[in-house]
């Protein structure tokens, strides 16, 4: 599973920080638990201490005036709970981040040589493989009108805006492997043409990706929002598999901000 390190060092990290608080918390905790009980409808807190030769405990009740020792004696139980799990699953963690590379079933085959590769069927098409096949998959996009500007990518392709040029060279010069205004069918609303169609390593899917640069125009945003909903009633869902950019007349899309979104979503 791409990715899995990461989410793994991330969840790590976040065990690692419950750690610290609890392991602070616990170091001025005070001495025993505390028992709630209920009598004649009223609610009653006891502390137990454990005695010094461990063969009971001291009970004594907690006066009102002290409530706030039932408070610190109950958060110490629930910490040193927590405290045990996390331990635990920090060791758990430690070992698999250790031992575990996101792609080292792919890397099985890949160092095979050439000749013995032929003999085998990989239990996982190499991502390379993957992605050569779904380039050469043929498809014809959406025709231009008569009298539309020419714009030329770095690649080639004629897009339809310069903010679209952008984008294009912008994943033209990462690397990033793209189809422009790829046919995709949305039940419901018909053929729609997203501006690029991505496949994303880290789990296999198509990703795509919508550059809406006129919203202050009313109508022009009407339709986008249609043509959005559209998709998530397709299961196709904003952050998921569906960017969405946007621009007006008065705010255009950044190189950063591209960036920021590739780095998001595309890797």
């Amino acid at each position: 599973m791409q990715r899995l390190k990461e989410l793994l060092t991330i969840e790590e990290k976040r065990l690692n920080n419950i750690k610290k608080l609890v392991d602070d918390r616990l170091k001025d905790a005070p001495s025993g638990t505390v028992r709630v009980t209920t009598a004649n409808k009223k609610v009653q807190y006891i502390q137990c201490v454990e005695d010094d030769d461990g063969d009971g405990y001291k009970l004594s009740y907690i006066k009102k005036e002290d409530i706030a020792l039932a408070y610190r004696l109950a958060q110490k139980s629930y910490d040193q709970k927590i405290q045990k799990l996390v331990d635990r699953r920090l060791k758990q963690l430690d070992k698999l981040t250790e031992e575990y590379e996101d792609n080292e079933i792919e890397e099985i085959y890949n160092k095979l040589h050439p000749n013995r590769k032929t003999l085998i069927k990989p239990v996982e098409i190499p991502w390379e493989q993957r992605l050569e096949e779904w380039k050469t998959i043929p498809y014809v996009g959406k025709e231009f009108a008569p009298g539309i500007p020419e714009i030329y990518t770095k690649k080639g392709e004629r897009v339809r805006s310069k903010s679209e040029k952008i984008l294009a060279d912008t994943f033209y010069d990462m690397g990033i492997e793209y189809k422009y205004e790829c046919p995709l069918k949305l039940k419901g609303y018909g053929v729609v043409y997203p501006d690029f169609t991505f496949l994303r390593k880290r789990d296999g899917k198509e990703i795509y990706w919508e550059h809406d640069g006129r919203m202050d125009d009313p109508a022009y945003a009407e339709k986008a929002i249609r043509k959005i909903n559209s998709y998530i009633a397709n299961g196709i869902f904003p952050g998921e598999q569906l960017i969405i950019s946007y621009e007006s007349s008065g705010v255009v899309i950044s190189d950063k901000i591209i960036k920021q979104m590739i780095a998001k979503y595309l890797f």
